[in-house]
C-alpha cells in the first residue's frame, strides 16, 4: 500500500470507494490543509471532494465540479473551498481566484487540475493523483509536501489500514464498499 513514509497508494474499486476515501480524508481535516487535486477528466477528482466535503459535515449531494465558476464554497465543520484550475491558460489568470485570501488556519482548500500550475501552490500541500485503471477502478497515489501534509498522511495511512482489515472479509461475503 505505502511506498514511503510520505506517500500512500490504494485501488478504489468504484466511485463509491473514491467517495469513501474522501470521507475519510475528510473527517481527519483539522483547518489550512490544501489538497492539490491531479488526474485526467474523469478519473474521480470531484467524487473525492465530494467524500472530502461529506466528511467535513457538509451536503455532500451539493458538489459538482467547478470547471465554470472556478471556485465553489461548502461550509460544514470547517469551511472548504473547491477549485478548478482546468480552463484556464495563463498563470496570470489564477490570480482572479485570490487562493492567498484562502491560506488561512481555518480553511480546507481542494484544487483540481493543480498540476496545471505547481507554481501557484503552497510548499505545503497533500497531493492526490487519481488514475484510471478500468472504468470503474482508480488509483490513488497521495504524498505529502511538507510538515503538516506529513502528519495528516500519517493519520490517512492509520485509518486505511485499520479500514482494510475490516473491508477484507465483508469483500469476502460480497460487500464492496467502505464502511463510512
Amino acid at each position: 500500500m505505502a511506498r514511503s513514509i510520505s506517500s500512500l497508494d490504494l485501488i478504489l474499486s468504484s466511485p463509491g470507494e473514491t467517495e469513501s476515501f474522501g470521507y475519510t480524508i475528510g473527517r481527519l481535516l483539522r483547518g489550512g490543509e490544501v489538497l492539490a487535486l491531479i488526474g485526467e477528466l474523469g478519473a474521480g477528482k470531484t467524487a473525492l471532494v465530494r467524500g472530502i466535503v461529506a466528511g467535513l459535515g457538509a451536503p455532500a449531494a451539493s458538489v459538482t465540479s467547478p470547471t465554470f465558476l472556478l471556485v465553489h464554497e461548502y461550509q460544514g465543520r470547517l469551511p472548504i473551498v473547491h477549485i478548478d484550475l482546468y480552463r484556464l491558460q495563463r498563470l496570470e489568470e489564477t490570480e482572479s481566484i485570490g487562493l492567498s485570501d484562502y491560506l488561512t488556519d481555518k480553511v480546507v482548500v481542494a484544487i483540481e487540475w493543480a498540476d496545471r500550475f505547481p507554481q501557484w501552490l503552497p510548499e505545503d500541500r497533500l497531493e492526490v493523483q487519481v488514475a484510471h485503471r478500468t472504468r470503474t477502478t482508480r488509483r490513488a497515489h497521495v504524498e505529502a509536501r511538507g510538515p503538516c501534509s506529513r502528519l495528516l498522511l500519517a493519520q490517512m495511512k492509520k485509518v486505511v489500514h485499520s479500514i482494510s482489515r475490516s473491508v477484507r472479509p465483508r469483500l469476502r461475503a460480497g460487500r464492496k464498499t467502505l464502511p463510512r
